[in-house]
């Protein structure tokens, strides 16, 4: 089941929900948009290692905005900042973004409850395309959660990515055991 507008405006009002900034034209019937924010990254190396910390370069879109390249992958994030403490975020491209080719995750559409940021988004495109910073580049929907969590995102010790800021964060998977 997936959070109306009334539902989401609800959450809002009672804080289990955040979404700064917040402006009411961007709630559709059931999401909320989102809007890229004005840093990009790309990593630094051809050839990324998983075992490795991959380091990323930073940059900011210029005002006459930036021409993504197909076969490469940037990293951008959203404007907006989140918090969603009782249900579980999705993050999905919106149908216009997908129309002019460009994703904006992998794999990496689901938040956890408890995540506390700003979201990265791992851009990709099938041809050239010149993009924006606060252009709409996609939605967040919202699922109710069947049960407790025992352990929100927020709250855990290995938690890699809470509290994300407004650039984009590079892969931690080599922070993990393997």
């Amino acid at each position: 089941m997936i959070l109306s507008d009334h539902r989401i405006l609800e959450e809002i009002e009672k804080e289990t929900i955040k979404i700064q900034p917040y402006n009411r034209e961007f709630l559709g019937s059931n999401s909320y948009d989102v809007h890229l924010g004005k840093h990009l990254a790309t990593y630094k190396d051809k050839i990324l290692d998983a075992k490795k910390h991959n380091e990323i370069i930073h940059f900011e879109i210029p005002e006459e905005g930036y021409v993504l390249q197909p076969g490469q992958l940037y990293l951008g994030v959203t404007e907006e900042y989140t918090e969603t403490h009782v249900h579980v975020p999705f993050l999905e491209g919106k149908s216009s973004t997908g129309r002019l080719g460009i994703d904006i995750h992998a794999t990496a559409g689901k938040g956890d409850v408890g995540f506390c940021g700003n979201w990265t988004l791992e851009i990709s495109c099938k041809i050239p395309v010149r993009i924006y910073k606060g252009m709409p580049i996609g939605q967040l929907i919202y699922f109710p959660v069947d049960g407790e969590v025992e352990v929100k995102y927020n709250s855990k010790k290995d938690a890699k990515y809470s509290g994300q800021p407004d650039r984009p964060v590079e892969s931690m998977m080599w922070k993990n055991k393997f």
